[in-house]
């Protein structure tokens, strides 16, 4: 096997185990405390993982993102497994916090490695579609089997475990196959890293566009079931395919799109409307109420993935084909941005939801992404 497809195969099943437990965590730990204020575990795992990652190419250079990333995902297989056996709520609240530490630290060692199989830079933006595409054919299949395993009642432990199995062939794939090493990065200090990255326009834009769509990915996968499920009262069975498919534009969208970016338009336009529409259809979701059709909620739900797909594409597109795996600690910012948004975004997310309600939350929230993406987008330098 190539190592290139090692890499997506693994991706595939990092996107399962994201996918699986992303949708529960916050009506999982809502058993255990009130609503508004149970965003503030992910930010607890979250401030641990941004205090590390400037670490991270340490740890590359010194060990090698293989090792690295295996023994985050075999700390993760624990975590996960310790949550099936149904701890109790302190207990519970720790490894929740622990298992969103690690997340993001695998998905930066998986971009090391990625980067390392990528000779020739004008097919960046193809490479990377197929990588996130293997991630949304996985994310496609999870909320089905939440939907599966929560049809009766809500057992989260039985996706906790399913999760954990889902991490095991990750684990083997990387374990058996021998991936390239890439040059080893050249460290440079996190301080001359930022300056370099704010220096540069073009670099602080989509660096921003990117923070404002890992926002996006947080609070729309953490905060629409719980509004959904608990607020709504719409059940897991439902659920399930609801969010399956509100994820198909991921599946349909991004790899057309990385092909239309290399070939003719480039990346700007496709930015801008994608954060138009992953904006304005986000701040719908504060109008839903118990009498709103299913098959609306369903619409609204898939727009706002088409242009987070749009995004998701361009902005990943446009950074990597600036770098190559020697610019690790660009790299590490690039990724960092994922546990800096878990960390900020429930902390917004809360402070809404304390004075407000999930109406304004929504509203604003969607507002927000919307104004301020196109603002970013329009600033990168496109490179056609």
């Amino acid at each position: 096997m190539r190592p290139r497809n090692a890499i997506f195969i693994g991706n595939f099943f990092f996107s399962l185990f994201i996918g699986l437990i992303t949708y529960i965590l916050l009506p999982y730990i809502s058993t255990f405390m009130p609503e508004a204020y149970a965003g503030l575990v992910i930010t607890c795992g979250a401030l641990v993982a941004v205090i590390l990652f400037p670490f991270l190419p340490r740890f590359v250079h010194r060990y090698g993102a293989q090792r690295t990333v295996l023994v985050f995902a075999i700390l993760e297989m624990f975590a996960l497994g310790a949550l099936a056996a149904a701890p109790g709520p302190f207990t519970a609240i720790l490894i929740v916090a622990a298992a969103v530490m690690l997340q993001p630290l695998i998905a930066y060692e998986l971009d090391i490695l990625l980067e390392t199989t990528v000779v020739e830079e004008n097919t960046t933006g193809r490479v990377r579609a197929i990588f996130l595409t293997a991630w949304n054919i996985a994310a496609l299949a999870a909320p089905l089997l939440v939907g599966a395993l929560l049809a009766r009642s809500d057992a989260y432990e039985h996706v906790f475990l399913a999760a954990a199995i889902a991490l095991a062939p990750f684990i083997v794939l990387l374990t058996v196959r021998k991936l390239p090493r890439g040059i080893p990065p050249k460290i440079s200090s996190l301080r001359n890293t930022l300056v370099r990255i704010m220096r540069d326009r073009d670099l602080a834009a989509v660096t921003f566009g990117h923070f404002l769509l890992y926002l996006f990915f947080v609070w729309a996968p953490f905060y629409t079931p719980m509004y959904l499920h608990i607020e709504l009262g719409i059940p897991w069975s439902e659920l399930g395919w609801v969010f399956s498919l509100m994820l198909l534009p991921y599946i349909f969208v991004q790899y057309p799109a990385g092909v239309l970016a290399d070939r003719v338009l480039g990346d700007k336009e496709l930015m801008v409307a994608g954060f138009i529409l992953a904006g304005a259809s986000f701040a719908t979701i504060g109008f839903f109420t118990v009498s709103t059709p299913l098959l609306v909620i369903v619409a609204a739900l898939f727009v706002s993935r088409i242009g987070a797909a749009l995004v998701e594409g361009m902005t990943e597109g446009h950074f990597f084909r600036r770098m190559s795996e020697k610019d690790v600690n660009a790299i590490s910012v690039f990724r960092g941005i994922w546990p800096f948004t878990e960390f900020v975004a429930p902390l917004i997310a809360s402070a809404i939801l304390i004075f407000g309600d999930f109406e304004m939350f929504f509203i604003l929230t969607g507002g927000f992404i919307a104004v301020a993406g196109v603002v970013s987008a329009l600033l990168i330098k496109d490179f056609r």
